[in-house]
């Protein structure tokens, strides 16, 4: 049997789609996450807001004392990972989240410097 928090209605059988939960929107209008960027509550120590939705509310409560990647609160919610985005996307608007997103490949070591690296480890 399915699991009952997807269902829209315990009687009607009918089951609650992802894009239900975030408005129809497949991915959020001004933030863009990767799968191993990291989210964490702002005040881990605050209540909620009551306005949140049951799915953004338990990703504060996930990220209220540590870090967790995207990837990680989607796998833990059962959600796909495109919902989690948005649902942090708009969590990153209220300002209810950090997040650190991984560096970019400006940031990255030429394939030089780990080829030098890796040479200098075989000489070990």
């Amino acid at each position: 049997m399915p699991d009952s928090r997807w269902r829209d209605g315990p009687e009607d059988g009918r089951y609650l789609r992802p894009y239900a939960i975030t408005g129809g929107r497949t991915q959020h209008s001004q933030h863009g996450f990767a799968l191993i960027t990291l989210v964490v509550s702002r005040s881990p120590d605050e209540p909620q807001p009551s306005h949140l939705g049951p799915e953004a509310a338990q990703i504060l409560h996930l990220c209220r004392n540590r870090a967790m990647a995207v990837a990680e609160i989607a796998a833990l919610l059962d959600l796909p990972v495109s919902v989690v985005k948005v649902l942090c996307g708009d969590l990153l608007d209220a300002s209810l989240v950090l997040v650190q997103a991984p560096p970019g490949r400006d940031k990255q070591p030429s394939v030089a410097v780990i080829e030098r690296v890796m040479d200098a480890i075989r000489q070990l």
